[in-house]
Parts: C-alpha cells; sequence; structure tokens
C-alpha cells in the first residue's frame, strides 16, 4: 500500500510542477534493458546482506554525486585529483557494489544503462531496504565527462550554519525542507569521531563543549570519542537506530541529541525547525504531512541535479574509468 501511494505522489508531484528533466522518465530502460532495475536491487540486497551498513554508504554516494557536477556519476572516476580524493568525499564507500552492477548490465545490455543511473538507482534501493519508503525513481541519465577535486569545494560541511546550508541547497535548486529531509539521511549510517571532537571539548575554541548537546548523551559521546582518542572510531548518527530508516533521528535533533554540529543547529533556526515539528503533530503521517513521503520527493528532486541525457552525457563500460 505504502508503494502505491508513494507512486501516486510521484505522479501527482509531476502534475503540480515538478519539472522532471528533459529525457527522464520511470521505466526509461523499460524496452533497452528491462531487468536493469533489478538486477542493481538485487546486487544492492547482497551487499546490503553481507554487510548492513554499505546502505547508508551508497546513499551518501548518491548525494556526493549530485551535489558536486551534478548527478552524473562523477564521483566513481578513479584517478589523481578527481571528486574522489577531494577531503569532503572522504572514506566513501560502495564504488564496488556500482561497479558489480555494472559488469552484471554489461553483460546483458551493453552500452545501455548509465553509471550515474545506477548510483542513483542503489541510493533509493538501500532505502527500502533499510526499512524506508519505496517509489519510483526517473532514470535516463548519461555520464559526465570530468571528474575534478576541485568541483567539491562547496560541498556542505557539518561546520556550516544554516543560512549557508540554505545558500548551498538553493544553488542546486533545493529548499529548505529539502535541507531537513536530506539531513535526515542520517537516519542510517556513522560518523568518525573526528567530525565531532571540537563539539565534544573545544566547541567554537571555548575549550568545552557545545551547550545545545544533551548532557546524558554528552556523556555517552565522551565515552565513545574520549579527548586525545583515535578519532577514526565509529558512532551513529541516529542514536540507538542507526540500520533502520525511520523519523528517529529527528526527534534525536529535537532532544538535543544530534551527532553533526550541523544536525543539532537544524532545531536551534526557527526556518529548518519548523519542518522537524511538522512531522511530529497530532495528525502528522495521517493528516498532517508524512516524513516518508516528503523524504522519497526530495530524493526525487535531487536525483535531478544537473543531469545530463542525451548527447550531454556518455554511457561508460567501466563506471571508474573516463
Amino acid at each position: 500500500m505504502a508503494k502505491h501511494l508513494l507512486e501516486s505522489l510521484l505522479i501527482i508531484g509531476i502534475g503540480l510542477g515538478w519539472n522532471l528533466s528533459e529525457g527522464l522518465q520511470v521505466g526509461f530502460y523499460s524496452s533497452t534493458c528491462p531487468d536493469a532495475e533489478s538486477v542493481v536491487r538485487s546486487t544492492v540486497e547482497n551487499s546490503v546482506r553481507d554487510d548492513q551498513t554499505i546502505a547508508a554508504a551508497l546513499l551518501r554516494l548518491h548525494f556526493h554525486d549530485c551535489f558536486i557536477q551534478g548527478c552524473d556519476g562523477s564521483i566513481l572516476i578513479d584517478g589523481p585529483n578527481t571528486e574522489q580524493t577531494a577531503p569532503a568525499n572522504a572514506g566513501l564507500r560502495g564504488l564496488d557494489v556500482i561497479e558489480n552492477a555494472k559488469r552484471q548490465l554489461e553483460a546483458f545490455c551493453p552500452g545501455v544503462v548509465s553509471c550515474a543511473d545506477i548510483v542513483a538507482l542503489a541510493a533509493r534501493d538501500s532505502i527500502l531496504l533499510s526499512n524506508g519508503p519505496e517509489y519510483e525513481l526517473p532514470t535516463g541519465r548519461r555520464d559526465g565527462f570530468v571528474s575534478s577535486a576541485s568541483d567539491a569545494s562547496n560541498m556542505p560541511d557539518p561546520t556550516d550554519s544554516i543560512p549557508l546550508l540554505q545558500r548551498k541547497f538553493a544553488a542546486k535548486g533545493l529548499s529548505t525542507q529539502d535541507l531537513v529531509l536530506l539531513n535526515a539521511a542520517h537516519t542510517i549510517g556513522t560518523t568518525a569521531c573526528f567530525f565531532v571532537t571540537d563539539r565534544l571539548y573545544n566547541f567554537g575554541g571555548r575549550g568545552s563543549a557545545d551547550p545545545t548537546i544533551s548532557p546524558e548523551y554528552l556523556t555517552e559521546l565522551r565515552g565513545i570519542c574520549p579527548k586525545d582518542g583515535d578519532v577514526n572510531v565509529r558512532l551513529a548518527l541516529d542514536r540507538g537506530s542507526e540500520l533502520t530508516f525511520d523519523k528517529d533521528f529527528l526527534q534525536n535533533v529535537r532532544d538535543g541529541n544530534g551527532v553533526l554540529e550541523s544536525d543539532a543547529k537544524m532545531y536551534e533556526d526557527s526556518s529548518t525547525r519548523a519542518y522537524i515539528d511538522s512531522y511530529f503533530g497530532l495528525l502528522g503521517g495521517i493528516l498532517g504531512p508524512s516524513f516518508e513521503s516528503d523524504f522519497a520527493n526530495a530524493m526525487i528532486k535531487m536525483g535531478q541535479i544537473g543531469v545530463k541525457t542525451r548527447s550531454n552525457g556518455k554511457i561508460r563500460r567501466v563506471c571508474s574509468v573516463l
């Protein structure tokens, strides 16, 4: 039932003015490679079965691909000075899952399915496999011709203020609500102590912790990330629920239990706090807004950033090579 609801929302959204990029459509490969989406899903399923954390990695991979040059698979290119080498892209995982799916598709449908679409489909399937919503995804992206580390200089950063994040998202055609929803992708996954150490011990250079962290959670975080400890230790972005897609992440942010500084700031700024609170009203999810359907809509919207279609892109036979 949820799947049909989200399919209906997609149709309604297009009718209300979602401007699907020219050349994108649901079922793009239905005649040229009918099993394309099922091959990607089975590949992701097998990978998540072996390592549940890969779902969050594939979701992050899609976000980073779209926010740099657009959703064109350029994040997959290997080599010196490519997007992968940029500091903002440190620790990206899941590239082998994309290459695995691509090898299978090249055997069935050589030169048909783009790496960019595989990344987008893998992210969509990772959400579903983490107990998130299922939705139809427009495909038809082509792969880009360029991958440069310097293009990743304006990626959203955990220390960014909300106004700065709003400007970065707006530059990609995304709204404040999209900012909240796409940050809520942190409902699955982990981060390293490196990204929270200053917040725990020297916030704002004051030699103390961020006062917005709840006292109980501060003790917990300091136990995981002790001062002068191993900054590579991983901790859940969604306290108590890092493998399951749900809105507990937003509740944690409300309770002062956000991990990243930028996540916590969403509840300090009135413009983002209003969207967070909207998913917890008495009618939330029934007559009020649905977090799951809004998240799916935001993912579809993000998946159209800077896409290349038709002659504006190419189909790479190996995703890591231009």
